[in-house]
């Protein structure tokens, strides 16, 4: 490998470059495995040669304890430890290898990532370049050129992989015949790449229908399972890396896992500069240029709820809307650091939609969701009596065994709570 030092890796260090399309392997964390499991096809259509990586288990969070501080950030600790184990497992060209991260631009340390991604590269790994996905202007000598075509085609990945992921999660707990909800999500996902490949990815209602059709078709029991729904930090609220494999584990455990919506994670973001011109003084121009885009994304939702209540097999997406109002209950909109708002904003409405079982998942030390997310439950349980919250923290020194058993006590909760209202 051709020897290159860098002073400084906050100043010093390899650039992304348009050219290294053509030439560079990139590396993606497995953080949203429903959506970028088609960010990572769609990205390939583009010619990027992209990969989500895969790598878990201890080795993996050792890695990154050895180059991020235990009290700093755990998903930042996940992400830095399937990085550096994936650079070290001999599979890559380092001298062809880039590595990819997403930023929001907000006040969260996941905005912070890049430089502490680069101290952990700097040394073993020099010639290797950080490039960040973001719409925030940030990053602005080693961000990816995404250019308006290519970020509709992102925006519309979201809505499907939220659909699949819903009717997946509907579908596998009453499946008859063992592995029919995963080929109906291999038919989905193939139905929905062809689109972005052969023409009308933006026919949102057709190709929605279709998911909904695909999923409908597998045969399911009528048993009645514990709903659990899934709420926190946006890293371990969906990856199996941060959050211990929770979905697959509530499986285990004869329950249905709810997920709230990426979308509405989005429509957040969305949300939050149209209130920083509200309730901050912000610019109004971006207030009002966000609003345009609010109301196109929320006028998608609105169609898209609307056909899985004429369908019927499946319960709808969260209603944005009723979660703002939702979140008025508990916690004002200018409280948006992190999940801010939109924590307890899903706890109350996966309540006012019959799921009172939640695990409310954050990493140890951030925060805002413990503020937002932990210290709301008292709230919500005033509003929600029958609600039933186990708070789990997620961090290097937290044993899986032991987050299990608190979900496990949750559980029992719950079922008793079901024996009681039949």
């Amino acid at each position: 490998m051709k020897e290159i030092k860098y002073k400084d890796y906050t100043t010093d260090y390899p650039k992304w470059d348009k050219s290294m399309k053509t030439t560079h392997k990139i590396l993606a964390p497995d953080m949203l495995p429903w959506h970028f499991m088609l960010l990572e096809k769609l990205f390939r259509l583009e010619g990027y040669d992209i990969e989500v990586l895969k790598n878990g288990g201890r080795k993996v969070i050792d890695e990154g304890l050895k180059h991020v501080h235990n009290d700093t950030c755990y998903p930042c600790l996940c992400v830095v430890g399937q990085y550096v184990d994936a650079l070290k497992s001999g599979k890559y060209d380092l001298e062809h290898t880039a590595l990819m991260i997403t930023q929001t631009g907000g006040g969260c340390r996941a905005s912070n990532y890049m430089p502490l991604i680069r101290k952990a590269i700097k040394n073993e790994f020099p010639s290797v370049p950080v490039v960040s996905v973001n719409f925030s202007g940030l990053e602005k000598g080693s961000s990816l050129d995404i250019g308006l075509k290519l970020f509709l085609k992102l925006a519309y990945t979201i809505f499907y992989g939220d659909s699949v992921m819903w009717c997946y999660n509907q579908t596998k707990p009453y499946e008859k015949l063992k592995g029919a909800a995963d080929e109906a999500r291999e038919r989905a996902v193939n139905f929905i790449m062809d689109k972005f490949e052969h023409g009308g990815y933006r026919k949102y209602k057709r190709i929605n229908a279709e998911i909904i059709k695909i999923f409908s078709d597998v045969e399911r029991t009528n048993e009645k399972k514990v709903k659990v729904g899934i709420v926190g930090e946006i890293y371990v609220k969906y990856s199996g890396l941060g959050n211990n494999e929770l979905e697959k584990f509530l499986l285990s455990e004869n329950c249905e896992p709810v997920v709230p919506a990426l979308i509405d994670f989005m429509l957040y973001c969305i949300v939050n500069v149209i209130n920083d011109y509200k309730y901050y003084g912000h610019s109004k121009a971006t207030a009002f240029a966000y609003g345009a885009v609010y109301k196109m994304v929320r006028r998608m939702q609105r169609n898209i709820i609307k056909q899985f209540e004429e369908d019927g097999t499946f319960a709808p997406v969260h209603n944005f809307e009723h979660l703002r109002a939702c979140a008025d209950k508990v916690l004002h909109q200018g409280v948006k650091m992190g999940e801010g708002w939109l924590i307890p904003a899903e706890m109350a409405a996966l309540a006012e939609t019959g799921v009172l079982n939640i695990v409310c998942a954050q990493p140890f030390g951030c925060l805002p969701n413990h503020i937002a997310g932990k210290g709301a439950i008292r709230t919500l349980k005033n509003l929600y009596p029958d609600e039933n919250i186990v708070a789990v923290d997620y961090d290097p020194s937290a044993t899986k065994v032991n987050q299990e058993n608190r979900i496990k006590l949750m559980l029992a909760t719950a079922r008793e709570n079901n024996a009681k209202a039949k």
